[in-house]
């Protein structure tokens, strides 16, 4: 449990920063809001690689996350770094690839124990092996890629917050 002072870091990580890690660091951010906790959690996202980094996010999801109200055009892309093990909370991974990469760089066991997949948070991959829980790169794709991936991350999010709140705040939810 985080402390008012000292708010709980969430953090997203795909390839290149430009498509689903920023689609999730805004969306999750939203919701955050929504759900007033915006003061008591920060997110942010990442890439594993430098590839994009520098670049905005990708027009097409941006165009996405236009549809439901959701700002990006202050996104930066930006590489992994890795003092983010330590400083954040919770590090999201959006396919197996990325679970992989950040598992093998986690340089502790408490490290470790912060990587999660992304969709590991949505109630229909309950039990699902990880390999089952990846969302593939849209950037290959065109239009429908970006809604698919928007409606992942949007089913994912009810269970990230329910997390996310029992984490940074020691609540439970009652329904």
């Amino acid at each position: 449990m985080n402390s008012a002072s000292s708010p709980y870091r969430v953090i997203a990580v795909c390839t290149g920063n430009i498509c689903r890690s920023p689609m999730v660091e805004l969306m999750l951010r939203e919701a955050l809001k929504r759900e007033g906790l915006d003061g008591a959690v920060v997110v942010d996202s990442a890439g594993t690689t430098g590839y994009e980094s520098g670049r905005p996010i990708d027009p097409r999801a941006a165009r996405r996350l236009a549809a439901t109200q959701i700002l990006s055009a202050s996104h930066v892309a930006r590489k992994w770094e890795p003092q983010w093990f330590r400083d954040r909370d919770l590090i999201l991974a959006l396919d197996i690839d990325h679970y992989a990469w950040l598992s093998e760089a986690a340089p502790d066991q408490e490290s470790l124990d912060k990587v999660r997949m992304l969709r590991s948070f949505d109630p229909a991959m309950d039990g699902r092996d990880r390999l089952d829980q990846g969302i593939e790169d849209p950037w290959y794709g065109g239009h429908a890629d970006f809604d698919a991936v928007w409606h992942q991350i949007h089913a994912a999010i009810p269970g990230l917050i329910d997390h996310v709140r029992t984490a940074a705040l020691g609540e439970s939810i009652c329904s």
